[in-house]
């Protein structure tokens, strides 16, 4: 057998989860962290010597930037392309746009009062900002926590996805290597990160979760321990972004509710309700070619500004379209939840995505495994509802919502389907319960 062809200056073999670059004079491959070139700057050579070839033909040449407006910034600034989102002349744009008071849909709560009897009794429509923490459940670090103390949690080798936010474009590279740019007097770009999950580090242990997104987690309830599919992680992030950092309209994967807390700097959230026509705008919107050109607020009838500072907590129902910009310097926890309050919305958002065929990394992990671990378990719940007279309707509602798209994805192979559970077995027992109950009921 051949040996495998050596590259870089470590003669080592092409590493499929290494960032490396071609020579453009020699034509040999090199890993960034051999030669120094982080993948998020490698966007900007025009040129590239590697060590072997400088000495001879010169340094790499980078490429000249020409406007300021468009994600490719080698375009002719000529003024006829239209200004795409999360460039410089965007953020200063947006900046001076007006829109809704957040104050006409934020409902003020203090820590003490989100509850998961108060969520069944009234609803969890609308956004919830807690400004008096006592009683949220929620435990932080202080508030000089930093993105250096992040990299003394975490591990300084944590290869981590960062979002070029004036390219819109997503790149790897270590949490050091992240944490020495943020630190420079001077930055080139505006670097965001917003998908740092950390359940699996030692900074866990610093951070717990708001009592009321535990209590009605469906991964922290009904996830079995024995589960062959790995138990998904989105309850802890650590977002860490530079001033003007942008993040475009989207919904949060599954339809996922979410909590925030800005621990220092602030983060200006654009809110538009998950209504009927605003979803289908949305679809829409992402599914247009030219999306980057089109503010998403502009096609609906409100989009509301909700300044969220230091110190503050806020709650996102289901299925809530929603942009954020960081107008200074912010590091910000926050995570995702699947529950039972809102979980046609959580299905409409999900099949959204498959219409949109969102790739994987970007979806709910294992989402129809849960909900096939919630059926099962509502099953049981329904059982022991049989000797009361007036069982409670959520308990009905439930799986019926579940099965109205489940039943659909039957007739064909299904990796997601717990090896303990029969769809169609469950399917019968739950629609039996269900017409005993409501029987019962009437």
């Amino acid at each position: 057998m051949a040996a495998a062809p050596l590259y870089c200056v470590c003669r080592q073999p092409y590493d499929f989860n290494r960032f490396m670059i071609e020579c453009d004079i020699c034509k040999d491959w090199f890993h960034g962290s051999c030669v120094q070139v982080v993948e998020h700057h490698a966007a900007d050579i025009d040129v590239y010597h590697c060590p072997n070839c400088e000495p001879i033909h010169g340094p790499s040449m980078m490429k000249k930037r020409n406007n300021w407006h468009r994600h490719d910034y080698t375009e002719p600034n000529d003024g006829t392309r239209p200004v795409q989102a999360g460039t410089a002349v965007f953020v200063q744009e947006l900046q001076t746009r007006s829109f809704a008071s957040g104050d006409e849909i934020l409902v003020p709560m203090h820590g003490s009062q989100v509850t998961q009897c108060y969520l069944e009794r009234e609803g969890f429509h609308y956004p919830i900002v807690v400004h008096d923490l006592d009683g949220l459940g929620l435990k932080l670090p202080p508030p000089l926590f930093s993105v250096s103390d992040v990299e003394h949690y975490v591990g300084a080798n944590k290869v981590i996805d960062v979002i070029d936010v004036a390219r819109q474009a997503d790149s790897k590279l270590k949490l050091g290597e992240f944490v020495k740019y943020y630190y420079q007097p001077e930055r080139s770009k505006v670097l965001n990160l917003i998908s740092l999950e950390f359940s699996d580090t030692k900074m866990s242990n610093l951070v717990e979760v708001p009592e009321i997104a535990r209590k009605m987690s469906w991964v922290e309830n009904y996830w079995p321990d024995d589960s062959f599919f790995p138990k998904p992680f989105v309850q802890k992030y650590c977002l860490m972004g530079m001033k003007n950092s942008y993040t475009d309209f989207h919904i949060d994967f599954g339809g996922t509710s979410v909590w925030y807390h800005v621990l220092w700097g602030e983060k200006i959230f654009y809110l538009i309700k998950p209504t009927k026509a605003n979803l289908a705008l949305y679809e829409s919107w992402s599914s247009s070619p030219n999306q980057s050109e089109i503010f998403f607020g502009d096609k609906v009838d409100k989009c509301y500004k909700c300044v969220v500072k230091q110190g503050t907590t806020i709650f996102l129902p289901t299925g809530w379209i929603h942009a954020v910009l960081t107008s200074q310097d912010s590091m910000a926890f926050g995570g995702n939840f699947l529950h039972n309050l809102n979980i046609g919305m959580q299905l409409r958002c999900y099949e959204m995505e498959r219409r949109l065929k969102t790739p994987d990394l970007f979806k709910f992990p294992y989402f129809e495994a849960i909900c096939w671990y919630v059926a099962n378990n509502l099953l049981e719940t329904l059982k022991g509802e049989q000797d009361r007279t007036q069982p409670p309707s959520e308990n009905i509602k439930t799986p019926v919502l579940i099965f109205s798209v489940f039943p659909l994805q039957l007739t064909q192979p299904n990796s997601e389907v717990p090896d303990n559970i029969r769809p169609s077995r469950l399917i019968k027992a739950l629609t039996k319960e269900i017409r005993y109950l409501e029987v019962r009921q009437a």
